[in-house]
């Protein structure tokens, strides 16, 4: 029997709202280290840190790492499909596509999640979810208009961060399985420390980063950026999420990205808002209240 998917409370959605502040920074890092270092190169940086980031806390929580190759095998399997793949393929898409164009594409994961577990057999395929989600992306299409431009590569780079979406659609899928008991704080730092393994190994070989000149200061920040803020922390709060909510509903984050991104740059920049931004903010948020459920089943009680 499929289980129902699980709804999300006040806390988790105020969770959902962070997520989407730490991974929507991820684009503009992406950009700004893109300037001076190989795609590959970035993101083995980008978890080796995270994992050197995560270790004294994991030390200072006493919990142990795997004793065994059976109990790496999980964490191996999420930092495949949750890391090396997307953070390699939207990075290597973002060298040929704008980063407002690549958050919009990230956008596309929650259907993508939808579907993989739909097939899979693990949740059920309810037109509530699948119309929601639909909606939301229409909503972020609003918000930051489809951003094409006569590039080079463009094609390839639509491509590129459209497989990483739908890698994190098997991630989800991978950690609802693998990942039921597991400490978050683990789960982040195992899932990293096994990237930076496959990650050294692939930028090793295609990249040689070891022969790359140095990159300056505004490039180290972005890394540490990424890294800490955008990787570490960011995937504390993911697993917790998953844990309490379900891994369909954790992918909504990536709905809420450009709503954060543009309201960010509204408070701290002082950058205006457009009507046609509110008009997809609006849209985004009718779409989380449609996948949620609950406004409708009050609709229904009411009629």
């Amino acid at each position: 029997m499929l289980p129902n998917a699980n709804r999300i409370d006040a806390r988790d959605w105020s969770l959902l709202a962070v997520l989407s502040v730490l991974w929507g920074g991820s684009f503009f890092f992406n950009g700004a280290a893109l300037r001076e270092l190989p795609p590959l190169t970035l993101v083995f940086l980008r978890v080796a840190l995270g994992a050197a980031m995560l270790l004294p806390l994991l030390r200072m929580q006493g919990i142990g790492l795997p004793k065994s190759i059976v109990g790496w095998k999980p964490f191996v399997v999420i930092g495949l499909l949750n890391n090396v793949i997307p953070f390699s393929l939207i990075v290597a898409g973002q060298t040929f596509i704008p980063s407002g164009l690549a958050s919009i594409l990230n956008a596309t994961t929650p259907l993508f999640t939808v579907v993989v577990m739909a097939a899979a057999g693990e949740e059920a395929l309810q037109m509530r979810r699948v119309a929601g989600v639909g909606l939301g992306l229409a909503g972020v299409i609003i918000l930051r208009g489809w951003g094409l431009e006569t590039r080079p590569g463009q094609g390839l780079g639509i491509l590129l961060c459209l497989g990483g979406a739908f890698s994190y659609g098997f991630a989800a899928l991978a950690a609802r399985r693998m990942l039921k008991d597991s400490a978050p704080l683990g789960t982040a730092t195992f899932q990293l420390m096994a990237s930076t393994v496959m990650m050294a190994i692939v930028a090793g070989v295609v990249e040689q980063p070891w022969r790359l000149p140095v990159p300056g200061l505004t490039t180290w920040l972005a890394v540490l950026g990424l890294a800490g803020l955008s990787t570490a922390l960011a995937y504390i709060v993911f697993f917790q999420i998953i844990r309490r909510s379900g891994a369909t509903n954790v992918m909504l984050v990536t709905l809420l990205i450009p709503v954060t991104a543009i309201l960010l740059g509204w408070l701290v920049l002082g950058e205006p808002i457009s009507m046609r931004e509110i008009a997809g903010a609006i849209v985004i948020g009718s779409a989380l209240l449609v996948i949620d459920g609950r406004v409708l089943n009050l609709l229904r009680r009411s009629e």
